[in-house]
C-alpha cells in the first residue's frame, strides 16, 4: 500500500496532537520544515532509547545538549547524533548505528549522519562513500544535515574531496549531483565557510562545469548560490565564468544559474 504524502500544517499551532505525538515517537516523517522544527528531539531520543532497550544513552547524551552554548535544531541534531556515536563506541554496539541509519524518523536519520561526520577512524574517502546513501535520501532535512555532518572533514581535505565529489557530477540522482555543489559552498548555509574556495574559487570549477546545464532545478540553484558565494570575495572570476559558459551553453538551465550567480554583484 503506498503512503499518503502529507502535506504537514503552516504552524507549529496547527499540527494535530495525534501527528505531533507520532513525530516524536518516530512512527512517521515530518511532511515540512514547520513539523521539523516542532519535533521534540529529546523526545524522540528518549522514544527511540526506550523502543531499542538502550535507556542508559539517554542521561550522557542529553548532559550533551545542556552544555551547548547555543541549543537550536541543528546543534542539538548534531549533539545527540555525537552522543549516539559516542555511545556506540564505548558499548561496542553497531546495533544502535544500523537502526538509525535505516529509521522511519528523518530527524533520527539526521542523527545516523554525524555518526559518520564524527569518526575519526573514517578518512574523506570512506565518509563520502559512507554518506552518499544519506546524500539520496528522499527527505530534505536529511539531504540538508548530511552535507554539514562532512563539510568539516571536506575543508581539512579540499583536494582529495574535490577529486571524489567531481565524481558525482555525472550521477544519475540529481541529490547526490546537488550534494558535490552545496557540501563545497565558498560560504554555504548554517556552516562555516571555507577560506580557501573564498579565495581560489576556480579550484571549485571541476565540481561546476559539468553542472552547467543541469537539468534538475535543484541543482542549477546550488550551483548558482556557490557562484554567488564566490562572487563576495572574487567577483571577477565569477563574471568571467558566467561570460565564458553564456558562449559554451545557450541552454535555459545555464542562463538560470548565471542569473543566480550574478545576483549580489548586478545589486
Amino acid at each position: 500500500m503506498t503512503e499518503i504524502k502529507r502535506k504537514g500544517s503552516k504552524s507549529i499551532k496547527d499540527i494535530p496532537k495525534d501527528i505531533l505525538e507520532q513525530l516524536n515517537s518516530g512512527q512517521i516523517e515530518t511532511a515540512n520544515l514547520v513539523e521539523w522544527l516542532a519535533v521534540d528531539q529529546r523526545l524522540l531520543l528518549a522514544n527511540l532509547l526506550n523502543q531499542t532497550n538502550k535507556t542508559e544513552y539517554l542521561k550522557p547524551i542529553l548532559a550533551n545538549i545542556e552544555s551547548l552554548q547555543k541549543q537550536t535544531v541543528n546543534t542539538i541534531n548534531e549533539a545527540i547524533g555525537t552522543g549516539l556515536f559516542e555511545q556506540s563506541l564505548k558499548n561496542d554496539d553497531i546495533e544502535i548505528l544500523t537502526i538509525i541509519s535505516t529509521h522511519k524518523s528523518d530527524l533520527i536519520r539526521c542523527w545516523a549522519t554525524y555518526t559518520i561526520g564524527k569518526n575519526k577512524n573514517l578518512d574523506i574517502s570512506q565518509k563520502l562513500k559512507q554518506i552518499q546513501a544519506f546524500s539520496a535520501d528522499k527527505h530534505f532535512g536529511v539531504r540538508e544535515i548530511c552535507w554539514l555532518a562532512v563539510r568539516p572533514t571536506i575543508a581539512k581535505n579540499l583536494t582529495q574531496s574535490i577529486e571524489i565529489l567531481s565524481g558525482w557530477t555525472n550521477h544519475e540522482d540529481e541529490n547526490v549531483r546537488r550534494f558535490a555543489s552545496e557540501a563545497t559552498r565558498p560560504r554555504g548555509v548554517w556552516c562555516e565557510h571555507i577560506e580557501e574556495l573564498k579565495q581560489k574559487p576556480e579550484l571549485g570549477l571541476t565540481i561546476l562545469e559539468p553542472l552547467k546545464s543541469d537539468k534538475a532545478k535543484y541543482v542549477q540553484d546550488s550551483v548558482g548560490n556557490w557562484l554567488n558565494d564566490a562572487s563576495k570575495t572574487q567577483s571577477q572570476f565569477v563574471v568571467d565564468i558566467c561570460k565564458k559558459w553564456e558562449k559554451e551553453s545557450s541552454t535555459k538551465e545555464t542562463a538560470y544559474i548565471i542569473k543566480k550567480a550574478l545576483r549580489t554583484i548586478e545589486k
